[in-house]
């Protein structure tokens, strides 16, 4: 299906068990006009980026999507962004937008993999091609990553402390997956919505971060701030028009536009960029710091391994057990594993990683029989985690997961060097001179958001057992 012509079909996405693998228009696949390569410009009137919008694995299929939703997904794209490109170079200085782009760490694997280099490399060549099109900022996401999994941690431990009285309190489902946050309102509604973690995704962290606090650096006006967000997921685009990242009172969104990786690099390919050409840039760094911020990742296979950060934190708060390295337990395949925190041969704590619809599926059938023995579930809708998105590990036809180029940005992401969110200097910088302290008011309304169960009429065909023990 593409952007602009999203389907309508009312299958239920919950009884969905493969990868949609609906082909995509010819439009998408539109040469740019030799003009615009020529003058190295990003050209208005391309369809280049009219692509298949595979929200991963169903989880947010077109019988989800409304016609309003459709309609804002379908302007996220290099038209959209070469328009604003466009008036700055033709109206007046003093009505520039500011154009800044924000890259996902799970995104730079795979141009070092497409490009043969290393990420430090592979993420300068990036930075210097996008500032070459008018972007006068790049960063990487890091930072907004690390306050997502600090106030994750600090939510679960919260919850568990008043397990005994709340019923609603544990287990607790992450919440930086945009398809499972769809899923789990649109169908299974209150079944889990009061279970999903407040923290908001990195990528609506980073909004924030850059609309709220560099705005005020910058002395600018969010909404002469255009931001763009380079992700792995096409779910990222449903995700950046959710109603409550938009500022009525200053009419702009947290995150304006969200291309996926594997748009930027046709992008790039259909422009003849060559890197030979392209200078290596640093990233910007949102503090303002000098020189090129080292580029680390968090602990996890392919995402920023929420479950990890967690269970060391909860371990270390809880039971004052310090915990260096995990084991994973297998189950049905290496997408649905799990942890066990134990102490003299009592269980204490015991958490899973629950990666791919199918598995899923799995997990939701327990939920409804009552047999879910978790405190905490990581759940993300694509096999492997983020850096297996479909907005960069579809083959070249049919839509398929390429498993080889998967197995290499996996290979090439976990030889970043690993730091800690609670060792980040920024971090706690921002939390007491943006934030006003990490408790305050200011904290939870930018950090933190609700999930709540919609369109009820999705959700009442799927009836609820009437004793759930979690």
């Amino acid at each position: 299906m593409s952007e602009e012509n999203i389907g309508r079909s009312k299958e239920k996405c919950e009884n969905c068990t493969k990868q949609c693998n609906k082909k995509q228009s010819d439009e998408g696949t539109s040469s740019l006009p030799e003009k615009d390569v020529a003058n190295g410009e990003v050209p208005a009137s391309s369809h280049l980026l009219k692509q298949q919008v595979l929200l991963s694995a169903c989880l947010s299929c077109e019988g989800c999507v409304s016609e309003e939703e459709s309609l804002k997904i379908s302007q996220q794209n290099l038209e959209e962004v070469a328009r604003v490109l466009g008036l700055n170079k033709k109206c007046d200085v003093s009505k520039h937008q500011v154009l800044v782009v924000s890259v996902c760490p799970q995104s730079l694997p795979f141009f070092a993999v497409k490009y043969s280099l290393d990420i430090p490399e592979a993420t300068r060549k990036l930075c210097g091609f996008l500032k070459s099109l008018g972007v006068q900022y790049v960063f990487d996401t890091t930072l907004a990553a690390g306050f997502s999994i600090l106030e994750s941690q600090r939510d679960f431990v919260q919850r568990y402390s008043r397990r005994h009285h709340d019923s609603q309190a544990l287990p607790m489902f992450t919440s930086s997956c945009p398809g499972w946050i769809r899923y789990a309102e649109r169908v299974l509604g209150s079944l889990v919505t009061p279970h999903i973690c407040t923290a908001r995704s990195p990528q609506q962290i980073m909004g924030c971060l850059v609309k709220d606090y560099f705005t005020k650096q910058q002395k600018l006006s969010p909404d002469k701030l255009y931001h763009i967000m380079v992700a792995p997921c096409f779910d990222k685009k449903l995700e950046a028009v959710r109603e409550e990242f938009y500022n009525s009172l200053l009419e702009s969104r947290d995150v304006d536009c969200v291309l996926t990786s594997g748009e930027v690099f046709h992008m790039m390919e259909q422009m003849k960029v060559s890197l030979a050409d392209l200078d290596s840039v640093p990233l910007d760094h949102v503090l303002g710091e000098a020189g090129d911020p080292a580029l680390v990742r968090h602990q996890g296979r392919g995402s920023e391994g929420f479950l990890e950060h967690i269970f060391k934190y909860a371990a270390s708060e809880l039971f004052s057990l310090d915990v260096e390295e995990i084991t994973y337990k297998t189950l049905r395949n290496r997408d649905f594993q799990e942890v066990c925190l134990e102490r003299d041969g009592e269980v204490l704590l015991q958490f899973a990683s629950v990666y791919g619809f199918r598995n899923i599926q799995t997990l939701v059938h327990r939920m409804r029989k009552g047999h879910v023995p978790y405190q905490l579930v990581e759940v993300l809708s694509c096999p492997g985690g983020c850096v297996s998105g479909r907005g960069q590990a579809q083959g070249e036809t049919g839509g398929r997961v390429d498993k080889a180029l998967v197995q290499q940005m996996e290979e090439a992401y976990s030889r970043l060097p690993i730091r800690l969110p609670d060792t980040n200097p920024g971090l706690h910088i921002l939390y007491q001179d943006w934030l006003e302290g990490q408790d305050s008011t200011h904290a939870n309304t930018l950090l933190h958001t609700q999930y709540t169960q919609q369109s009820p009429s999705q959700t009442q065909t799927h009836t609820q057992p009437p004793h759930i023990q979690w």
